[in-house]
């Protein structure tokens, strides 16, 4: 069998809307077999730089690649990539089976891959009622139904898990750890990381359309229980004397960083031998969410 083609490589997306800098320089590639946590606050960039990725949105400047081609020179995109960007983009008078009718006919698939999307979302027992009496985690089932309908190699989910329970959280996860086994790659977009940490393999964190992490679950992980946070208004300046060290550093907000694998007193020895001031000097026992919200809050004024 040949070699999966990298999923997605996005190489400085910009995108301007106006005066409005909505992605700014963004980079990232995606592996076959991976889920990967699109993350950060509501109006961080994470759905237009989604359009962009499906060729809704034109870059401002910058570009990527989907299956090793611009989404919009896929030959078949429909059989290639699966996206929900929402979950109300449905005719409220039609059942949940002829909207995926609809769907699978304009593409040239049978009706009989609608009856299969629909077991494997577990929703035959409502395919035949209106959409418009669907709860919102139905329309969500509903949704990745269509999208799985071309049997894609590529998933993108923008907030998947909306709407639904317990344990319709817990069957997505199943579901989406099942896709991937099979080399194929998920995307998910969410605002908040407790919400897909136990689903994903690594995460992209963004803020104000910047990039501020890119790093897998294990290795943020393996911040939260060993980082020392340290805050100066001399920063680089730290930064700098750490990294001859060789001891890696995470920028966060308010001046502060997040140290890995070293002690609180050995951060402040070399700060002190570096000649920069330290206003805060704590070891953290944080939660992925406490390092995710530190990431991406606003400064304060």
């Amino acid at each position: 069998m040949s070699e999966r083609l990298t999923a997605v490589i996005a190489q400085s997306l910009t995108k301007r809307f106006g005066p409005v800098l909505a992605v700014d320089d963004l980079s990232f590639t995606l592996a076959p077999g991976t889920i990967t946590g699109f993350l950060g606050p509501n109006g961080a960039g994470k759905t237009t730089t989604l359009r962009m990725l499906l060729g809704l949105a034109a870059p401002t400047s910058g570009s990527a690649l989907v299956l090793g081609r611009p989404y919009a020179e896929l030959d078949r995109p429909a059989l290639s990539v699966g996206a929900v960007l929402e979950a109300t983009d449905f005719h409220p008078g039609r059942s949940g089976r002829d909207h995926l009718r609809t769907l699978s006919r304009s593409t040239g698939l049978p009706d009989s891959r609608v009856e299969e999307v629909l077991r494997l979302v577990e929703l035959e027992d409502a395919a035949g009622r209106r959409v418009k009496g669907y709860s919102l985690g139905m329309r969500q089932r509903l949704g990745l139904a269509a999208a799985l309908l071309g049997d894609p190699e590529l998933l993108v989910l923008d907030e998947p898990a909306n709407g639904l329970d317990p344990e319709g959280v817990r069957w997505l996860r199943d579901f989406l750890r099942a896709f991937a086994a099979g080399e194929r790659t998920v995307l998910i977009s969410s605002h908040v990381l407790a919400e897909v940490a136990q689903t994903v393999d690594q995460v992209l964190i963004i803020n104000r359309g910047k990039l501020v992490v890119e790093s897998s679950l294990a290795q943020l992980t393996a911040r939260v229980g060993g980082s020392v946070r340290v805050r100066t208004p001399e920063r680089a300046k730290l930064e700098q004397a750490l990294q001859r060290e060789g001891i890696e550093t995470t920028p966060a907000n308010n001046d502060a960083l997040f140290v890995h694998g070293v002690s609180s007193d050995r951060v402040g020895d070399l700060a002190f031998a570096a000649g920069v001031p330290i206003h805060e000097l704590a070891t953290e026992s944080s939660s992925l969410e406490d390092v995710f919200l530190d990431l991406t809050s606003e400064p304060q004024p």
